[in-house]
């Protein structure tokens, strides 16, 4: 298959908080065809079987292969730290992936310390452990994973009492000047902490 800028880059997450995404592929990238595919029949991943996480990631790529893409952007934390290297050894074309951003909120606390905000199984797997070797040295890094928050945020809850006090729950337990949400959920959660 060519890479011929008619083909489209293949776009997922396990449910609308890759839209965030997307809508930054689209920013950056205004003349690519783009295909997007939200798993919410199956979302959110964040607690999901790594096994259950790993076959739907297979699934999706091959269904957006079949569609033409020229690359595929796993839009989801979840996915990438559980999914993306058992991608990138089956599929032959590019496969990018996103993680929290811990470097960049590494070298941006003035206090020293830094708070994730993830779902359980991002801040268990190896791929985060091997992030936070790398970079969590730098400054005090406290991890907070946040089950049932995506659940909101896919039921389209955004708003209310009941996601904010989860929320704020989770905040208060990590709470730094450089707190990152993790990927999808930064400009809902940024909402809510306002």
């Amino acid at each position: 298959m060519g890479m011929g800028n008619s083909q489209p880059i293949g776009i997922f997450d396990s449910g609308v908080g890759g839209l965030s995404v997307l809508q930054r592929i689209c920013t950056d990238l205004p003349h690519e065809t783009l295909l997007y595919v939200a798993d919410s029949g199956h979302a959110p991943y964040g607690n999901k079987p790594a096994d259950f996480v790993t076959g739907r990631s297979l699934a999706i790529t091959e269904f957006l292969l079949e569609q033409g893409a020229k690359a595929i952007v796993v839009a989801c934390n979840t996915a990438t730290a559980t999914a993306i290297a058992r991608l990138r050894e089956r599929f032959s074309v590019p496969i990018i992936g996103i993680e929290p951003a811990l470097k960049p909120a590494v070298a941006a606390t003035r206090s020293g310390v830094v708070g994730i905000l993830a779902t359980g199984n991002t801040v268990r797997s190896d791929k985060f452990a091997a992030l936070l070797d790398q970079h969590g040295h730098q400054a005090r890094v406290i991890v907070q994973p946040c089950p049932g928050l995506a659940d909101y945020v896919e039921n389209g809850e955004l708003s209310g009492p009941h996601p904010r006090a989860l929320l704020e729950n989770f905040w208060s337990r990590c709470w730094t000047r450089a707190s990152i949400p993790w990927c999808w959920a930064a400009p809902i959660t940024r909402s809510w902490a306002r």
